[in-house]
């Protein structure tokens, strides 16, 4: 498998706990691709431990919020681990900055693969949480994966919807003709990449106008905040691109994704067997979250007799990245894990 170089110093966004025990460790998927993670055990924990894998936000990186959930559910009692997902951060894959429904579900596997055989584990009491992009794969996960016994989303998007449809104010931007249009804008950078022998970088979140023009930025966020934002371009700016939350490995923070990215999740729905989960699920939102309609009509289509939806009172999306506002619900999550992987 690929040898990765892993920075050894902390280089988080977030202070290190004096609670918890950290190391960086390395595991393959089934692709054969090697993953970095941090992991983050109690200080002091004996015997077998419940386990918690998350990732998280989408384009984000461990050093982020990911790393930051992960260090808190420590605290709490839990081995966890925070990982980068294929290609993207410290872990291995090439070409970079390529996301995959698929794929990225099966980072999620890997990490159970990985933390079931941890000695100090028990592979019965395993559990993962997803942050924005990576609700959608985490659920995608569960619905397959018998050995996760417990699931959590904190501002989920569903990528393959907000893809394949457009993110909208509190619903799908596209009409029929919009993602016919989108498709074709996609296919042609497949030309132009095949022409070149590379692979484009640019926006995944393809506007398209009144007249059927469809554009894309060159960058997710761009390098200066323009007057007069979008209030939500706004909230991702002030987290990734701000020193609250920047890190020059996150494609967020520094660049795009390869251009052509978004076709795996055009026509791969991840939520299709959503229905079939089983285990219990804790759906976690903000009240003023452009992305709570993911979560709400999750929520509805999730088959577990055990779920939960919990809308935060006045957050936004990014509030429930760091603790900034002090609105992530760390002690629900504590709740809810503490209950479902006893």
């Amino acid at each position: 498998m690929e040898k990765l170089n892993l920075t050894q110093e902390w280089d988080k966004v977030f202070p290190k706990s004096d609670k918890v025990d950290h190391k960086k460790v390395t595991f393959h998927n089934r692709y054969g691709i090697t993953l970095a993670a941090d992991m983050y055990t109690p200080k002091g924990a004996e015997g077998k431990l419940p386990a918690i894998a998350v990732s998280g936000p989408f384009g984000a990186v461990k050093e982020q919020s990911s790393g930051l959930y992960a260090q808190k559910m420590a605290e709490f009692g839990f081995l966890t681990i925070a990982f980068d997902p294929s290609y993207t951060g410290e872990s291995g894959g090439v070409p970079r900055y390529v996301a995959s429904p698929d794929i990225n579900t099966e980072d999620f596997c890997a990490a159970v693969d990985f933390l079931s055989v941890q000695e100090n584990v028990d592979p019965e009491r395993i559990g993962i949480i997803g942050i924005c992009g990576w609700g959608g794969m985490a659920l995608n996960d569960v619905a397959m994966d018998t050995r996760v016994k417990a699931v959590a989303t904190s501002v989920m998007y569903d990528m393959s919807r907000a893809m394949g449809h457009g993110v909208g104010d509190g619903k799908d931007r596209y009409s029929t003709a919009d993602r016919r249009a989108v498709l074709q804008y996609l296919n042609e950078q497949r030309w132009k990449d095949a022409q070149s022998g590379t692979f484009a970088h640019g926006g995944h979140d393809i506007n398209v106008d009144s007249n059927g023009k469809v554009s894309a930025g060159e960058r997710i966020l761009p390098e200066t905040l323009p007057a007069n934002p979008h209030p939500v371009l706004k909230e991702f700016f002030d987290y990734y691109r701000m020193p609250r939350g920047f890190h020059e490995r996150s494609v967020n923070s520094t660049g795009a994704w390869t251009a052509t990215m978004p076709l795996s999740f055009m026509n791969m729905p991840l939520l299709s067997y959503a229905s079939e989960i089983t285990i219990p699920t804790l759906i976690v939102t903000g009240e003023k979250a452009h992305s709570r309609y993911f979560a709400e009509d999750a929520y509805k289509v999730v088959g577990s007799n055990d779920k939960e939806l919990v809308v935060v009172p006045g957050a936004n999306h990014v509030d429930l990245y760091d603790n900034v506002a002090g609105k992530i619900p760390f002690a629900k999550f504590e709740q809810f894990f503490q209950t479902k992987l006893k």
